[in-house]
């Protein structure tokens, strides 16, 4: 139900300091809104901008009558190679997984019609709209559309990529039964053999060097995939895992995990752990131990770990490789929200 009487005060930001005018509040108004999600917590926005400032930031903030913050907007308008000039979310796309505006759940729709104004009243300064990564339960997809399309856009909903979730059950044994026969018999397989090798598993904590074992994990992440190491090749997205995991860690929704054979370090995983979610961000295997199948082993033992927690979300996130649907991931979409506006 829209609050017809609700004060809604915005203001435009266009300098990296509104990450420091919100500083005490972006975080808190997040855990007011439907769209929780790590990537848009003020650590990971305002690295990810520090690393890579592709554009000129357009962040739109709104207060109620009481001068809380009830909304912000996340954006940046981006001048392509062609000189066309398009507004996306801070976050988009490579990097970040989910991208979303951060509004209160209580008065989500009536902030959204605002930012919709907001967008039509700055429109000389851009060509069109495009808005990755949104997840397919945000209320924006319901709401924003018919705000945008009331002040002159026309608006497409675009499947963009699917996130494959396991929804964990209550034990072991429950995750097992959710395989189908052949996984579930191949990764009872892979976890019995061991060839005599020893194979031990860990995730970071205070007892080990973060610095250290973030070096491993990006040596690792080059080692696994030729297009994982031309990605680490860029100095901006080297920069920006060195620059925002160990805030990730410091704020405890940082789950680094190592799988060793004889003590040699053959898989990794790089998580986050938030909100009770485990989310799979990016791994790296050692070429060397690859017909022991470390990745699986690794993964089994995260998802177990999780289980154990009684975590009931596994999120592979952005991706459609085939292992997350052999672990048992199910598809979740992510869309894009493109506007533009219509020519009078």
């Amino acid at each position: 139900m829209l609050k017809t009487d609700l004060i809604v005060n915005l203001s435009l930001h266009t300098t990296p300091t509104v990450f420091e005018t919100f500083q005490a509040e972006w975080n808190d108004l997040l855990r007011r809104s439907p769209n929780d999600s790590v990537f848009s917590t003020l650590q990971w926005q305002s690295q990810w901008w520090a690393a890579y400032q592709p554009g000129e930031l357009m962040v739109f903030s709104a207060h109620d009558e009481n001068n809380r913050l009830i909304g912000i907007a996340p954006w940046f308008i981006e001048t392509r190679a062609d000189g066309e000039r398009v507004v996306r979310g801070i976050g988009c796309v490579d990097v970040t997984d989910y991208v979303d505006v951060i509004i209160d759940q209580a008065c989500y729709s009536q902030v959204l019609s605002h930012f919709a104004a907001s967008l039509y009243e700055q429109r000389a300064k851009y060509d069109r709209i495009n808005l990755c990564n949104v997840p397919h339960q945000s209320p924006t997809l319901t709401h924003f559309p018919q705000w945008l399309e009331q002040h002159q856009f026309t608006v497409t909903l675009e499947q963009q990529e699917v996130c494959p979730v396991i929804e964990l059950p209550d034990d072991w044994e429950g995750y097992m039964n959710l395989l189908d026969k052949k996984e579930r018999h191949e990764l009872r397989r892979k976890m019995r053999r061991t060839g005599g090798d020893e194979v031990e598993w860990y995730i970071v904590d205070d007892r080990h060097n973060l610095e250290d074992h973030l070096e491993l994990f990006l040596k690792l992440m080059a080692e696994s995939a030729p297009y994982k190491a031309e990605f680490l090749a860029d100095q901006k997205n080297t920069a920006f895992f060195k620059r925002v995991m160990p805030e990730m860690y410091a704020q405890g929704w940082l789950q680094l995990a190592f799988l060793t054979i004889n003590g040699e370090a053959a898989a990794t995983y790089l998580n986050f752990d938030y909100q009770n979610h485990i989310q799979v961000y990016n791994s790296g295997l050692s070429k060397k131990h690859l017909n022991a199948s470390p990745g699986v082993l690794l993964l089994a033992h995260l998802i177990r770990n999780a289980i154990d927690h009684q975590y009931h979300i596994f999120d592979f996130l952005r991706g459609n490789e085939e292992y997350k649907y052999r672990m048992g991931g199910k598809d979740h979409p992510v869309y894009m929200v493109k506007a533009q506006l219509s020519r009078e």
